[in-house]
């Protein structure tokens, strides 16, 4: 995918002032940035190889303010671009060049913890860890944990329905968020969900969550919060094949146990990541698993003793139990760390999100081993193995074009590969602007032109985050035109644009 281009000077001149002009009336000086210097820092997300320098950037503190915003760029035609803490890795928050990017970082207070209905009432700006540490007094924690969980906010989850190492049990927001309030493009206050269990009409708040910020804004969300377990367990398997690896996933499951994470790194990944933070791993195996088990101290001892069991029937060459909570949460500590540790290792890297049936784990880590011959460059592979998550993480520099042009090269072949094994282009990081083109590979120009209409249902003019996550009909022709020249339609049951 290209970078968009820069408008004119004169109409991106024109049009900043027009925006800035209306809305000084609606925020104080403070809350509003448009030179270079103060807009830079907003031009990306955590996907960094596709920047575009927003024309305002806006930064209210009060639902109030939002609305008048919103209002304010409605009534201009000006799009709008909402920003939590920027580490989306999709290019979901990739600001518009004549848009106002509406940053939300401000709304970080944690309204009510109630350990009565199990739920908390945050504003969007939150970050996800704060709200599991504001309901530990009451023995409870937020589920959805998400790599980036210190630094995320619950705002970004919603958006991209975001998972982590837990969500194989506690499911992903979608399964944790009860109720969420915002705004319409327009400005209109708008409410999905609701404090029962089951809120009147539509299940708009399905529709929402994950939708990447096209349908409304987020100010406010209610969460559930579960008991925090007594006890947790993490078994450590070595495996010297890939393959023996993903079948022990499949076979975990297959007994009837799930397990509270069950993840897979491979061998590049585990050198990576142990000499990061020397977590203990085993450098000489070809793939790990980590599998959690929590619960009450019985529930946990003899699920460990039946996942140690299935482990070792599936080929494991090693296994270890962490003996200690500081011991479980080192083995966790490389898992964690995978994507700063792959920092450590290359300029750059593009983190993909495809997910596959978990029989087909051993199948596409193979078929990547190929791809990185292909497209000389380095892949190193995490999986939330539980739910066939990928995350391949491919190392190039991008200051150098023609790798970052190999790069997304390798990420679109991972991409409809998962596809062609039954799956599905992304996971949990969102289509973004990364996934675009694949889009058209996963669905049909029918599909997406469904998706298009249920948008423009709530934002008819297409101010919201416009440009993403739905292709064009045209695009996606050109982008068949493209693959039938570069002939890389290999998978006979995709479509043919």
């Amino acid at each position: 995918m290209n970078a968009p281009a820069d408008p004119a000077p004169l109409q991106r001149a024109e049009r900043q002032a027009a925006v800035v002009g209306a809305l000084s009336q609606v925020l104080p000086a403070a809350a509003l940035l448009w030179q270079a210097e103060e807009t830079t820092p907003y031009e990306c997300d955590g996907l960094t190889a596709y920047r575009q320098r927003p024309l305002v950037v806006a930064l209210p503190e009060t639902e109030a303010q939002v609305q008048a915003v919103l209002r304010a760029c409605h009534a201009l035609d000006v799009p709008v671009v909402a920003r939590g803490a920027g580490t989306g890795l999709s290019g979901g928050a990739m600001p518009h060049a004549l848009g106002v990017t509406l940053s939300l970082a401000k709304f970080n207070r944690i309204l009510k913890v109630d350990p009565v209905s199990r739920t908390a009432v945050v504003q969007c700006g939150v970050r996800n860890l704060a709200i599991s540490e504001a309901a530990a007094p009451y023995g409870l924690y937020y589920a959805p944990d998400p790599s980036s969980q210190i630094a995320c906010t619950i705002g970004g989850n919603v958006a991209e329905n975001s998972g982590g190492v837990h969500c194989l049990k506690y499911g992903m927001t979608l399964h944790n968020v009860v109720k969420v309030r915002g705004f319409t493009v327009e400005g209109e206050p708008v409410v999905f969900g609701g404090d029962a269990l089951d809120a009147p009409g539509l299940d708009l708040l399905a529709v929402v969550i994950g939708s990447e910020g096209m349908l409304a804004v987020t100010t406010e969300v209610t969460v559930k919060l579960v008991p925090r377990p007594q006890l947790a367990r993490c078994i450590m398997a070595s495996f010297s094949d890939v393959r023996h690896a993903g079948q022990a996933v499949a076979a975990v499951i297959a007994a009837g146990i799930i397990p509270a994470g069950l993840e897979m790194m491979d061998k590049p990944m585990t050198a990576a990541v142990e000499d990061f933070v020397h977590a203990g791993y085993d450098l000489e195996a070809a793939a790990i698993l980590l599998c959690e088990s929590d619960g009450t101290t019985g529930e946990v001892e003899e699920e460990i003793g039946r996942m140690s069991e299935v482990l070792r029937s599936a080929g494991a060459t090693a296994i270890a139990v962490s003996r200690s909570e500081a011991e479980r949460l080192r083995f966790w500590s490389g898992r964690k760390n995978a994507f700063p540790a792959s920092g450590r290792i290359s300029p750059d890297y593009m983190c993909m999100d495809s997910t596959i049936p978990r029989k087909r784990l051993a199948d596409i880590l193979l078929a990547i081993q190929e791809m990185e011959g292909k497209y000389r460059l380095r892949c190193a592979n995490v999986f939330h193995a539980g739910d066939g998550n990928l995350h391949p993480l491919i190392l190039f520099d991008a200051n150098d074009p023609d790798q970052l042009h190999r790069a997304e090269l390798f990420g679109a072949d991972i991409l409809e590969t998962s596809v062609a094994m039954g799956g599905t282009v992304t996971g949990e990081h969102g289509v973004g602007v990364e996934k675009l083109n694949s889009m058209c590979v996963q669905f049909s120009g029918e599909e997406n032109t469904q998706m298009l209409a249920l948008k423009r249902a709530f934002d008819a003019k297409g101010l919201l985050n416009p440009g993403k996550v739905i292709p064009t009909l045209n695009r996606c022709a050109e982008y068949g035109k493209m693959l039938v020249r570069g002939g890389r339609i290999a998978h006979p049951d995709l479509p043919r644009f």
